[in-house]
């Protein structure tokens, strides 16, 4: 079952206390494509600048990713930089240059209109709007969202969640959108918004979910190396969409199992890739990688 991905591919400077890359593949797109790549085929529509290598466009081709609604525009492509705290928990933003970014408009192609998945990845609510309604034949339909757009433009963002199946945000963007301290009554708020299947990322602590059947809390993955945090909520997306594709899962048919699950792969995904900078764990991964960790959080939440 086929998943379209709209949204950043860029390129990323980050300094951790692991490490410093100057210049890296990165981008909300990138992540989220990568990882769903691994449980469906994949579609994406992001734009980037003359100075995108070929080299980086192979690595998403490699990885069997359609890249028929990747434009490419005279400029530079979209970069940001940011240096991560001693614990990992928080970062600085250095730079954040859009570039050909800031006049990004998504026009799907003819070949994305009628497939059956979509995510949307973190842009301006009105082109995630915008890119729903090119969708014919939709049947699970979701995305994610930033403070930015929450304080900024809440209205258009109201609009455009209330068509949407799932919402991922972390636990400050729902507390900030539902403007409610407790996370239980965040979630309420939110699903009362439109989206019936709210995930709630907490970061190293895991992620909750909450839908019509009720709520499912997993905890953080214990990792051994822990190397660059960036892009872990986007491939966390990534494995939730790619897992739910995998099996056909609709807003119609979905079960507290195939939502539960998603959000097993979900955790797998952003696990990994901590591991590596930016997207270097996915030169290696394989799926057998991904469900051995997947039983390992079996044995992990099992008493």
């Amino acid at each position: 079952m086929s998943l379209v991905v709209v949204g950043s591919v860029a390129y990323d400077g980050v300094a951790t206390p692991a490490g410093r890359v100057d210049r890296m593949l990165g981008g909300a797109c990138t992540y989220i494509s990568l990882a769903a790549s691994y449980f469906t085929p994949v579609s994406i529509v992001a734009v980037v600048g003359e100075d995108f290598a070929q080299e980086d466009a192979g690595l998403l081709a490699s990885r069997g990713i359609d890249l028929e609604g990747l434009q490419r525009a005279p400029g530079k492509t979209f970069f940001w930089a940011g240096v991560y705290s001693e614990d990992m928990n928080d970062r600085e933003t250095l730079a954040t240059e859009l570039n050909v970014f800031a006049d990004f408009r998504p026009d799907l192609p003819a070949s994305c209109r009628s497939k059956p998945y979509l995510m949307l990845g973190n842009i301006q609510p009105a082109l995630q709007r915008a890119v729903r309604e090119q969708m014919s034949g939709a049947r699970l339909i979701g995305g994610d969202t930033m403070n930015f757009w929450i304080e900024g433009q809440r209205e258009e963002l109201l609009q455009t969640i209330a068509g949407w199946d799932f919402l991922l945000i972390n636990d400050s963007e729902a507390r900030l959108l539902s403007g409610e301290r407790n996370l239980k009554r965040a979630a309420a708020a939110i699903r009362a918004m439109g989206p019936r299947i709210l995930v709630i990322k907490r970061g190293e602590y895991g992620a909750a979910l909450f839908h019509d059947g009720g709520a499912f809390s997993l905890p953080g993955y214990l990792l051994d190396t822990l190397k660059d945090p960036t892009g872990a909520g986007d491939c966390f997306a990534g494995g939730f969409i790619g897992s739910l594709a995998e099996r056909g899962v609709t807003a119609e048919t979905a079960s507290p199992a195939d939502l539960a699950r998603a959000v097993v792969y979900g955790s797998v995904m952003g696990s990994f890739c901590c591991e590596d900078f930016g997207v270097g764990r996915f030169r290696t991964l394989t799926r057998d990688d991904i469900e051995r960790r997947f039983q390992e959080f079996r044995r992990l939440t099992a008493f």
